[in-house]
C-alpha cells in the first residue's frame, strides 16, 4: 500500500509540475556579431507588442530583474507579445558564464547575445536619451515606442507599462 501511494504521489507531483525549461546551449542563442545585424530585430512593427531588454549577466539590476521578464512573459502568454531579452555578455563568456545562467536561472524568454563591443556606435540609435547604462527597457507595438532606463522592481511595474499598449487596439 505505501508503494502505491507512493507512486501515485509521485505521478502527481510529476502531472502538476510545471515542465522544466530548455536546457541551453549555444546553437539556442541567436548572436549577432554588429548592431546592424541586430536592429532590424529591434524596430519591428506590427502588431505584436515587444518588450525588449538589455541586460548582462555581470549587471546585478539586471540579474535581479529577470524574473519580472519572465513572470510577464508567462503572463501574456498566447497574447501576441514577445519578451526579447539582449544579452552584452562578452563571446569568450558565452559557454563558461552565459549558458549556464540561462540554464540556472532557466530562462524560458528569447535570448539574442549583441557582441558589437562599440556600444558609443550605436546606442543613440537604440534611444538618443540612452546614457548607455543597463539595464534597459524598450516596449514596441506598431507605431508605439517607449523607452527606460531604469531597474524594474516587480513585475507589477512591468504589467504597469505593458498592458496599455498590448490592449491598444481593444
Amino acid at each position: 500500500m505505501n508503494h502505491l501511494l507512493l507512486f501515485f504521489s509521485g505521478l502527481l507531483l510529476f502531472l502538476v509540475s510545471p515542465l522544466t525549461a530548455q536546457e541551453w546551449t549555444q546553437e539556442d542563442l541567436k548572436i549577432y556579431q554588429t548592431f546592424d545585424e541586430i536592429e532590424p530585430v529591434l524596430q519591428l512593427s506590427n502588431d505584436t507588442t515587444y518588450l525588449i531588454n538589455f541586460w548582462a549577466t555581470w549587471c546585478g539590476p539586471c540579474v535581479k530583474e529577470l524574473p519580472y521578464f519572465e513572470a510577464i512573459t508567462e503572463r501574456y502568454q498566447g497574447e501576441k507579445f514577445k519578451t526579447l531579452l539582449v544579452s552584452l555578455d562578452l563571446e569568450r563568456q558565452i559557454t563558461s558564464k552565459l549558458i549556464p545562467f540561462l540554464n540556472k536561472k532557466q530562462i524560458k524568454s528569447e535570448v539574442l547575445l549583441l557582441l558589437d563591443g562599440k556600444p558609443n556606435k550605436w546606442i543613440d540609435r537604440v534611444d538618443p536619451s540612452w546614457s548607455g547604462a543597463i539595464p534597459i527597457t524598450i516596449v514596441r507595438k506598431g507605431d508605439h515606442y517607449s523607452f527606460y532606463e531604469k531597474e524594474f522592481h516587480s513585475e507589477q511595474e512591468l504589467i504597469a507599462i505593458v498592458s496599455p499598449i498590448l490592449n491598444l487596439d481593444k
